[in-house]
Parts: structure tokens; sequence; C-alpha cells
């Protein structure tokens, strides 16, 4: 029999299930309003929007779970296979391999696997959540509140998005972070000074330029040992380190890889032609700064939902080039390009924030908006056509 004739062919099958494949279902739909299509994913839920996890979920009294869904369960014709992994992809027979040895068959295949959470030693426990899924969000819900004390380990997105949530609904947090001052790998020190006074004024313990090696249950308690072995107690421990790209299945199938990501062309197509990648995995070219790879949210919509259009025929260039953000108490900060502070920066002092911008050999690499609104295609068009003069910079970008 041929695997045409297997029901076990799709011609849409989708390898992941976190916001790519959402996003990439109903960019599919846009073009093909039929086909076939699978999605799965090692994740329990329906596609939905990471990003309120840590943020609007927390802080909008109004926005439930039912609002975070991206809604590709609802489209025709697309099957959900939950709590399941792809071991292997034979690209000369067009199908893969599942966890449990059932091959499926694809004609279009995309690779959405995103990154694996950090984490650190200890047994499993209840109560230590590596924060990244749907599942974490509701466990947290139980855990926090009351005054009760979560340790934070970690001071990036996450990390610092949760500490704020949490210390904004009755809970005492301790944040435990590598770096000297918060946000020192991406923000210039006279912000890194105002963002952790920030988490100060808001009762956030901090424990700055300390490494959380390992944990263990005390009772009722965890125990965290730091590198310099303090511990510290709490009732519950929340590791927020940041995620690695899941490319070992793409690596094994020989993809064309680069770094530390899947190497895709300006469609978003790998080194085989019928396999597509987007999101955190892919290594992709921006068309205003290169070849990129890139974790963040509004990358993982854009990107799915363009994936999602092509694999379906659109044979439409990415053109999107993404931008970060993140509110955390009262900060509000936006970004595009690269955010190093070991670059030459420029300060555009605002009435209520701050413009900088970061130079790589006097080339505009980067932007960040600091309690600044403006449009964000006015970013885009500087950082494509930027001045001779940096002096220049200054002004440059009228605000909303």
């Amino acid at each position: 029999m041929s695997h045409l004739e297997n029901n076990n062919t799709y011609e849409y099958v989708i390898v992941g299930g976190g916001m790519v494949a959402g996003y990439a279902v109903n960019g599919i739909r846009k073009e093909d309003p039929t086909g076939s299509i699978l999605v799965i994913s090692k994740d329990a839920d329906v596609p939905y929007e990471r990003p309120a996890l840590s943020k609007k979920l927390w802080l909008d009294d109004e926005f439930t779970e039912e609002n975070i869904r991206v809604g590709a369960e609802n489209q025709a014709n697309v099957a959900f296979r939950f709590n399941t992994t792809v071991n292997k992809i034979d690209r000369s027979n067009k199908n893969v391999q599942l966890g449990d040895d059932e091959v499926v068959y694809y004609d279009q295949l995309l690779l959405a696997t995103g990154g694996e959470p950090m984490t650190i030693d200890g047994p499993d426990d209840p109560h230590v959540i590596v924060f990244r899924d749907w599942s974490d969000y509701r466990k947290l819900r139980q855990f926090s509140g009351n005054n009760k004390h979560v340790i934070v380990v970690g001071g990036g997105y996450i990390g610092s998005e949760v500490a704020a949530a949490l210390a904004q609904n009755n809970t005492k947090v301790t944040m435990v972070y590598l770096e000297n001052t918060l946000g020192e790998n991406q923000f210039p020190e006279s912000i890194t000074a105002e963002y952790e006074d920030t988490f100060k004024k808001n009762d956030v313990e901090l424990i700055n330029g300390k490494k959380a090696e390992s944990y263990q249950r005390d009772g009722s308690q965890l125990v965290v040992t730091l590198d310099d072995g303090t511990q510290l107690t709490g009732d519950t421990v929340v590791i927020g380190l940041g995620v690695s790209p899941r490319i070992a299945l793409a690596k094994a199938s020989g993809l064309k890889l680069d770094g530390d990501g899947v190497e895709v062309n300006e469609y978003l197509q790998t080194s085989d032609p019928s396999i597509w990648s987007a999101g955190d995995i892919a290594y992709y070219p921006d068309k205003i700064l290169g070849y990129q790879r890139i974790e963040h949210v509004d990358h993982a919509r854009n990107s799915g939902d363009q994936v999602g259009r092509n694999m379906a025929g659109a044979h439409e260039v990415y053109t999107r080039t993404p931008y970060f953000y993140s509110n955390i108490f009262s900060i509000s900060w936006q970004a595009i390009g690269t955010l190093d502070p070991n670059l030459e920066q420029v300060f555009d002092t605002r009435d209520n924030g701050t413009i900088v911008y970061f130079l790589k050999e006097d080339r505009l690499a980067g932007v960040l908006l600091w309690n600044v609104s403006v449009d964000l295609d006015d970013v885009r068009n500087l950082l494509a056509n930027p001045p001779a003069n940096k002096e220049a910079l200054i002004g440059s970008i009228k605000e909303n």
C-alpha cells in the first residue's frame, strides 16, 4: 500500500504545539481552506498566547485563560496529538516516527519545536516550576498569594516578569540572578539602576551576582543552595533561566544548521524544500538586520503565520523585523535589533523616558524604547536607513 492510501497521511504536519504552530495553522487556512493538518505537541493544551502567562493573566481581572487560545483548534480538518514527541524524520519517504513508533506521512512538514527550558539540580517536586507552559501558570496561581514566599531563579524575561506579577498579587518574592545588576546584559547602566530600584520599591528581595545551583525539600519548605553556600528557604521555586533551542531532530535528519538554529531562506524553507521552520529555532535572513535567530513572541506570531501561508503555496518573503517588549510594574519597554551595553550608545532623553541607540562600528544596530511610545515602523525605517551622523539620531523618532 502506498502512503497516499494510508490514513496516517496529512498534507501538513506540524512538529510542536506552541504559538508558531497555532499561527501556522491559521496561516495555512488563509491559503488552503481544507487541506488536512496534524499538530504533534509535547504540550497538553491547544496553542495559546504564551506571554499572557507571565503578564496579563496576573494583572487584568477581565482577561481570563479562555482569552489566550490562538484558535487553531477551531479551524476545519485539524487533528492534534498531545503529549507526543517525534523521534525521527525520514526525509526520503516524507514521514515522521512518533514516540510510540507510529509513522505519519506528510506533504509539507513544519518544525516549530521551540526551546527547552534550562533548569537546576534537584528532585521532581510539584512546588518547583520551570515556568514555560499553561500548566505551569495554573500551578503557580495555586501556590501564590496569601503572602506565600516564592523564590524566582533567573533575572531575564521570564524571571523578571514572573517576579513582578507575583509581587503584585500578594506574594513575597525573592529573586536570585547571576548578573551584578538586573538587566545588565541588555540595558545601559543608568537604566539598570532604575530597573533594579523599581523591583526594590515593590518589595522584591534581590540577590544579585549569585548562581542558584540546586534545591531540595525540607519538610514543608524548599531550600535553594547558591554557589557561595548560602541557602534560601521558600514555599515554591520558579525557574526562569531561559531556553535552549530544540534542534536535535533537525540535526539528526541532516537539515542545514547554523550554530544553534535551523537555517531557512527568506520563505522560511529549510535546506529540504518540503520542510519549513519558524519561531525560536529558525535562523532566518532579516531584511534589515541580516541573519538572526530570535526568541520572542512577535517573531513567533508573524513567522508562524507566514510559514503557514507559504506551506500552502503563498510563496511570500518573510519581511517582518520583530520587536521585543516587556512590562514590569510601571516600566514599559520595547526594542528592535541588538541590545548590547558593550556597544557605543547614544541617549535621546524624552519627557517620560529615554530612547537608546546602540551603534556597532558607527552603524545603528539596535534601538531601545524605555517608557516611550512611538510607531515601531519609524524605528524599523531608521534601522534600515540610519543617518550618516550619529548626532542626527537625537530627535529622529517622534513620539505618539
